[in-house]
């Protein structure tokens, strides 16, 4: 099998594990039923990935690094926190409709009782992350808040929010979209702070440094 061969076959392989992943779930998900939406026979899973195990991790950084790679320059545009909010939002659309969502429930699933899934699957969140901890430092750069902020913890929380939120939507969809707003009315409070004058905002510094001491 020549190198581009070989290369395609493993794609074809990432992305039918992907589909496999979101359309059948992960205990109907084996060498058989991958091979079977990929259209390769299925002992090139054990010849390319050496088991199912190894080879859905592999799906799973592989299907983070096209998502993030997808949305990485809508993110880089984002230069308030109600922007990004409604990055997210639109995001959130996006990767449900296109199946997403219902894969990411899939390896979450799966990672709590096969242990190979849980490092591929935090390094997936990780990618998503990484993007997010770039737009906070920036968005925060010149915020009353960012001095008080630390964006790298808050962006795994805005990551593990955003996880929670499209697990739960599935199950209670007006609860998720209320969420959804109460989080836009923080960051609209977010924003009127960012239109403080500078008097105003030296005051606020003041406050929350107050604050933290206390």
């Amino acid at each position: 099998m020549t190198g581009s061969a070989a290369a395609d076959t493993r794609t074809k392989l990432l992305e039918g594990a992907l589909r496999t992943l979101a359309e059948q779930g992960i205990a109907k998900t084996s060498a058989r039923s991958v091979a079977a939406s990929a259209g390769v026979n299925q002992a090139l899973v054990f010849y390319h990935f050496g088991s199912v195990d190894e080879l859905l991790a592999a799906a799973c950084r592989h299907g983070a690094e096209q998502r993030v790679a997808r949305h990485r320059d809508r993110l880089a545009a984002v230069t308030t926190l109600a922007e990004l909010l409604k990055c997210g939002r639109e995001l959130h659309e996006e990767e449900r409709a296109g199946g997403h969502v219902a894969f990411l429930a899939q390896v979450l699933a799966g990672a709590q009782t096969q242990p190979r899934l849980a490092p591929a699957t935090a390094a997936g969140l990780d990618l998503w992350t990484a993007e997010i901890e770039k737009v906070l430092v920036r968005v925060l750069a010149d915020s009353p808040l960012g001095e008080f902020t630390d964006p790298v913890g808050l962006a795994r929380a805005v990551t593990g929010a955003f996880v929670g939120l499209e697990l739960y939507e599935g199950v209670d969809p007006a609860g998720a979209g209320r969420a959804f707003d109460a989080l836009e009315q923080l960051a609209g409070l977010a924003g009127v702070l960012d239109e403080l004058g500078p008097v105003a905002r030296r005051a606020v510094r003041h406050r929350l440094r107050r604050t933290g001491r206390a």
